[in-house]
């Protein structure tokens, strides 16, 4: 398993390889905003935790190039929430 998620600014998502498919997370960038739209983890992956670890990547990427987050990705959101330290990136 490729435990790395990449960022595929082409296909604006970030994206977790995992046995064959690909797991991502899409997005939107504008002002210094990244804007988390929507998650896919293909039915293969699902239950193995592939989405909590990929949404982790993304946001420690978005952090290192501080950008501010709005979490329009039910996802995504519910991710943040149970992660309080990741919090301080959501836009006000």
């Amino acid at each position: 398993m490729n435990n790395t998620v990449s960022n595929n600014p082409s296909l604006h998502r970030y994206e977790l390889k995992v046995d064959g498919h690909v797991a991502a997370t899409y997005y939107a960038i504008a002002d210094g905003v990244i804007t988390f739209e929507h998650t896919e983890v293909p039915p293969e992956l699902g239950g193995k935790g592939i989405g909590s670890k990929l949404v982790k990547g993304a946001l420690d990427q978005v952090r290192t190039e501080g950008l501010k987050v709005i979490a329009q990705c039910p996802f995504v959101k519910a991710w943040i929430e149970k992660h309080p330290d990741y919090t301080s990136l959501l836009k006000a």
